[in-house]
């Protein structure tokens, strides 16, 4: 009986255990194994290990150091705006005033909206021919030409950043308000009783009682950001001229011409990167709370 009751808990939870196994380590390591082969399916017959021979063209590629120099500023510009507009959103959501319950589920609209939907619906906004974004400027006087935002090298970064910042502003504002909701009223009451400032209350109550909240939810959306592909891909595909490759468009792009080693290569390098960033950044966090 004792017996029984030792394995059965496992038993339950055996299903996620191979579920994860199956979706998340065995493509894990495959990736690994090809990253260590000459692994192009348009030659099948000549796929061989070739031991590290595709991370030392890696390094070579200034195509991967350029973009890498892409995904740094698209994460750091990214995530960065996204978090500064989500939190004053979340601090306004987290007033009262009539309507918040619908004002609060529209501002959900951009997280919830596919990104494969967002990149081609901002393609559409900002073509340079019929385009939103180009009406708007006209009537505000602020141009006089169409712009083609999208086939300009040096507009068509700064045109996705906006983009993915659009996306992901609901979901800081969506965490942070949870975690404003989460500190006791009694605490700015007393505050305000002492003559303490509203921005002597935001960095003395309300910043450090949601700081877990800012890190986790700043180290997610920086890992998500990295990884994503949709919205750069429907929006540009990389292009013009590379502007808007980050590493893992890269990857895609390399993947859909089946050098299958090679991306390999790339996504096992960008995966140790952010574990570079990560792991530190854990560390840090979980440091200072001990304390």
């Amino acid at each position: 009986m004792n017996r029984k009751k030792s394995i059965y808990p496992y038993l339950l939870v055996a299903p996620a255990v191979l579920i994860i196994l199956c979706v998340v380590f065995v493509p894990v390591f495959n990736a690994v194994r090809m990253s260590f082969q000459h692994y192009d399916l348009r030659k099948p017959k000549e796929i061989a290990f070739i031991g590290l021979e595709n991370y030392v063209s890696l390094f070579q590629d200034k195509l991967f150091w350029k973009s890498l120099i892409k995904t740094v500023l698209w994460v750091v510009f990214g995530v960065g705006f996204q978090f500064v507009f989500g939190f004053i959103l979340a601090v306004l959501l987290n007033q009262e005033f009539k309507g918040r319950g619908v004002i609060r589920a529209v501002s959900l609209i951009p997280w919830v909206t596919p990104g494969v939907l967002i990149g081609l619906m901002w393609r559409w906004m900002y073509d340079g021919n019929y385009g939103v974004v180009n009406d708007i400027l006209h009537k505000l006087h602020l141009i006089n030409d169409n712009i083609a935002f999208l086939a300009n090298p040096k507009t068509a970064f700064p045109a996705v950043i906006i983009t993915i910042i659009w996306q992901g502003i609901p979901f800081f504002a969506l965490m942070i308000l949870a975690a404003l909701q989460g500190i006791p009223y009694e605490l700015y009451e007393a505050a305000e009783i002492d003559g303490a400032t509203r921005l002597q209350r935001l960095f003395r109550i309300t910043i450090p009682s949601i700081k877990n909240t800012i890190l986790i939810t700043l180290l997610l959306r920086i890992i998500w950001v990295a990884n994503s592909v949709d919205v750069i891909f429907n929006m540009t595909e990389g292009g013009p001229a590379y502007a808007t490759q980050t590493l893992s468009v890269y990857v895609f792009n390399k993947a859909n011409v089946l050098n299958l080693g090679y991306s390999s290569a790339m996504a096992i390098m960008l995966a140790i990167l952010l574990c570079s960033v990560a792991i530190p950044y854990l560390i840090f966090t979980f440091r200072g709370e001990d304390k």
